[in-house]
């Protein structure tokens, strides 16, 4: 990977359909079109999309792992490391708490749900992701966290397993002295390794957003929008305003321009929009956040764990979605409850990470917690949701961009080059 330091140098080596923004753009505007009018051939095409993901997938897990253990390895003084760790938790759980905080107060001032009839609004089967939400607690994942054996963690890519694992393999590595750093040296070249097979891998990412949004378009089309269009509206201006309001007056709290951030990532942005998953560029973006001034140690930890418990899009769709089923069975809730919603919402969204359909299991946890809600009302969520995940993951995205900034200035590790344009080798 390399950064061009010369804006003139780097926009004349390529012609602007050369471009990954541009080329993801077109795709992913191709893709609604062929979704749209054939929607047969669009859901077809899912087949692009799984695949790209997955290829992103199978790199996730070393690149974790290999980015923590040089990070760690180099790290001089552990408390330091420690200090990352812990400021970032702390960051996590205040603006998460923050964003279930916002989608309950929209959703309280909008009221999404308020005059629909349930009876006429089409339902999807939910029945799988109710069972899961009763087969494990929190303290079953809290376990969870601790793999049974390595290489079932790497093969499984559970985020949180590998990341435990590549914690405690780095700190070994930093006191192993002078082998230590040999060990160092041979992750480096293993890395340099795998983000050349990313570099590859993201040739095909316009093909994999193309086919992504045409299995959305086509597989759930645009009418099932129409009932529910007030909750999507509500949902897209609540992540807008967390945006463009919250993290921005962050990003100014710590002299950080929020729209150089933007721009930086609007490639992944814009893959996330066509893949509906922020996992398709995880690798992708603890690379591009050490280009962008933040230590290999700070991006290595901070994104990776961000994934796990700094979805803050996620925490203002459920917190906007208990709420909106409240209102479209009619259900009163005291402001009490609604607290004790956003208590609740704080652990089990933590819970449930990393778990397919998590949001559906998140939310039939949480509704059983208060069962004046009809849990069967999930099923009214589920047309919609995928044309939701856009939303949320892209917040995800950006919020956890943000984090890796904020937490790294704050320990002296973030040191921005003049980056203005960035290219796969």
């Amino acid at each position: 990977m390399n950064v061009n330091l010369n804006l003139s140098t780097a926009k004349k080596s390529k012609k602007f359909y050369q471009h990954l923004t541009f080329q993801v753009l077109i795709a992913i505007i191709l893709g609604i079109i062929l979704g749209y009018f054939v929607p047969d051939v669009g859901v077809m095409m899912q087949v692009f999309s799984k695949i790209f993901i997955n290829m992103i997938k199978m790199l996730i897990a070393p690149i974790i792992f290999c980015t923590i253990v040089i990070g760690i390895g180099k790290v001089q003084n552990m408390q330091q490391f420690g200090r990352i760790g812990g400021k970032a938790l702390l960051y996590f759980l205040a603006v998460t708490t923050l964003a279930l905080l916002i989608g309950v107060m929209v959703a309280n001032f909008i009221q999404p749900g308020a005059g629909l009839d349930p009876d006429k609004l089409a339902k999807g089967d939910v029945s799988q992701y109710v069972s899961k939400a009763k087969e494990k607690t929190a303290l079953d994942h809290l376990i969870e966290i601790v793999p049974e054996h390595i290489i079932g963690a790497f093969a499984q890519g559970n985020l949180l397993q590998v990341l435990f694992f590549s914690i405690l393999f780095g700190i070994a590595v930093s006191k192993m002295g002078e082998q230590g750093k040999s060990l160092i040296n041979i992750f480096d070249k293993i890395l340099h390794a795998l983000f050349k097979v990313m570099a590859m891998i993201m040739i095909l990412a316009p093909l994999g957003a193309f086919g992504g949004m045409a299995f959305t378009i086509g597989k759930y089309g645009l009418a099932v929008l129409i009932p529910l269009a007030k909750l999507m509206l509500t949902v897209y201006i609540t992540m807008a305003i967390f945006i463009f309001v919250l993290l921005n007056l962050i990003c100014k709290w710590n002299g950080i321009s929020l729209w150089k951030l933007l721009g930086f990532i609007k490639e992944e942005i814009l893959i996330v929009l066509g893949t509906s998953s922020s996992e398709s560029v995880l690798p992708r973006m603890i690379d591009k956040m050490e280009h962008y001034g933040c230590s290999k140690q700070a991006a290595g930890l901070v994104i990776p764990t961000g994934y796990s418990f700094n979805l803050d899009g996620t925490s203002i769709y459920l917190s906007m979605s208990v709420i909106f089923l409240a209102q479209l069975f009619n259900v009163k809730l005291s402001w009490q409850e609604q607290l004790g919603i956003i208590g609740v919402l704080v652990l089990t969204s933590k819970g449930a990470a990393g778990i397919t359909g998590s949001g559906f299991i998140v939310l039939a946890s949480t509704l059983s917690s208060f069962p004046q809600i009809p849990i069967e009302g999930l099923g009214v969520l589920f047309g919609v949701d995928r044309f939701m995940s856009e939303a949320r993951s892209i917040t995800n995205l950006i919020g956890n961009a943000v984090a890796t900034v904020v937490i790294a200035k704050s320990e002296g590790e973030y040191h921005p080059p003049q980056v203005v344009e960035y290219e796969d080798d």
